[in-house]
């Protein structure tokens, strides 16, 4: 059987291992949508979608409980599709495999789509449960968080009756948020102009950036993380000014909420300079290594000899890509003034891509103040107008949620925490982003708390769950439905 089907608690565990066998990449959830309206059907409760594709499952209140207020509990059913480079997989078509490691669960070479997936397996165990005592009970599921928060911006009102919001998007038990960073995403797109005529007695090369955790470029960004899009980058400007370098292909990074784990290089040098240049990538790896040797201890630079290519890089084009890359921030921009150890600013220097004749580098910032998110996205932006970059769009972006440190639905979680746990949980805002801020321009005066189990390394094939707090969070749920007046 299954290591996944021995799990406590078993309901939970069984509905997140039915998810690991459906595909669910953002914006191609149709399959998982199909499967959870048909399991409100089968549970027999009243089932529901809107035309973007959220699903509202309802379950009446339990007998003496018909008064209670009204609860929604909401999860995202799109996960980050990222892998390992010789893992082969198909996110579109193949399913997760999730295994047992110690007190962890996770998943062969694969992001593990814990991140929403066991918020919803929580929703539909609550769902299917006859033994707990609960008021009206609502759970929304909502699409495409990952890339652009789709289903929360185009929920419709009226489309839930609930008074009390719990998000089920965090990642750290014991931690309950009441707030979080608002974000935005800009992306640069520049011409290729290519040089057919290569110089003469070149050798090419592939040059290689791996082993980097990457992560959530909210939850990790401050953590001290390489990104292989800078650190390649930075290998190219120097190899530039001393090899006589030339570029023919970039390609590093994925998803604009990942931080950069992976890049490759395609490059040419001259023949009568292999033997010091390979001795400067060695240099380099050994760099790595010493810089990231507490935070991406796992850095390395390799290089292989390749195939010279048919074209490079016009050389003009090249050093405006290099020096803007080099210039383009990336990290913690600003510390709250407000909450200590608290990222208030942040930008994710996430990926370059060479595509259809175009360079397409990605983008995103978060901050918890308007202001500053405007400003992270024109540092960025200013990076690549200076070098006459085609295009530099920034997408509408979602607003931050607001805390509210009165608010009835955390003292009553609170209070079930102590009964359970007979301690005190923290309460916190987050520098990721939820859907939060944007269900309270739909419903204003929405009450809401977000907690969850201990994940760590998401959007990272590094993912893994932490399986003993999936019962802690259970157990949680069920005393504040018991407990709720």
């Amino acid at each position: 059987m299954n290591d996944i089907l021995n799990l406590n608690p078993k309901r939970v565990f069984y509905y997140f291992n039915e998810i690991c066998k459906i595909p669910h990449p953002s914006k191609k959830e149709e399959k998982i949508i199909a499967w959870l309206l048909e399991t409100g059907k089968t549970l027999n409760l009243e089932t529901k979608r809107d035309k973007i594709g959220n699903v509202l499952i309802s379950k009446p209140a339990t007998q003496g409980k018909e008064n209670v207020t009204p609860v929604i509990f909401q999860s995202h059913v799109d996960m980050v599709c990222e892998k390992n480079n010789d893992t082969l997989f198909d996110f579109d078509k193949d399913a997760i495999q999730p295994y047992v490691e110690d007190e962890w669960l996770k998943a062969k070479g694969t992001t593990l789509g814990a991140d929403d997936g066991i918020g919803v397996a929580i929703q539909l165990a609550l769902l299917e449960a006859k033994d707990i005592e609960h008021g009206p009970i609502e759970c929304l599921f909502t699409v495409d968080e990952e890339t652009g928060l789709t289903g929360a911006f185009n929920l419709e009102s009226g489309f839930m009756k609930g008074k009390m919001l719990l998000n089920l998007d965090s990642e750290d038990e014991g931690e309950f948020f009441i707030g979080c960073a608002g974000g935005k995403d800009t992306t640069a797109t520049l011409e290729i102009e290519w040089e057919d005529k290569l110089p003469k007695d070149y050798m090419a090369y592939n040059i290689y950036v791996k082993g980097l955790q990457g992560g959530h470029s909210g939850d990790d960004i401050n953590k001290g993380r390489g990104n292989a899009v800078k650190l390649l980058n930075r290998i190219l400007w120097n190899a530039y000014q001393d090899y006589d370098l030339f570029i023919a292909e970039i390609d590093a990074g994925n998803l604009r909420n990942a931080i950069a784990r992976e890049g490759r290089a395609h490059i040419i040098i001259p023949k009568a300079k292999q033997k010091p240049f390979e001795n400067y990538l060695k240099e380099m790896d050994k760099t790595f290594k010493e810089e990231f040797r507490i935070t991406d201890s796992g850095v390395t630079v390799t290089f292989e000899e390749a195939k010279m290519p048919k074209k490079i890089l016009n050389e003009l084009l090249q050093i405006d890509l290099m020096n803007a890359l080099y210039v383009c921030p990336h990290g913690v921009l600003a510390m709250s003034q407000d909450i200590p150890n608290f990222v208030e600013t942040s930008t994710n220097l996430a990926s370059i891509k060479f595509k259809e004749g175009k360079i397409i580098i990605t983008t995103s910032q978060r901050s918890s103040l308007e202001s500053k998110k405007q400003d992270a996205v024109d540092m960025v932006s200013s990076s690549f107008y200076t070098i006459g970059a085609d295009e530099v769009e920034s997408g509408d972006g979602y607003p931050g949620w607001t805390p509210n440190p009165d608010s009835e639905v955390l003292k009553v979680l609170v209070q079930a925490y102590r009964n359970l746990f007979k301690k005190e949980p923290e309460v916190k805002a987050i520098h990721a982003g939820l859907e939060c801020g944007l269900f309270s321009e739909k419903y204003p005066g929405l009450d809401m708390v977000s907690y969850g189990p201990t994940l760590r390394g998401v959007h990272s094939p590094d993912e893994k769950l932490k399986i003993d707090t999936v019962q802690q969070v259970w157990d949680l749920t069920v005393e504040f439905l018991k407990i709720l007046k």
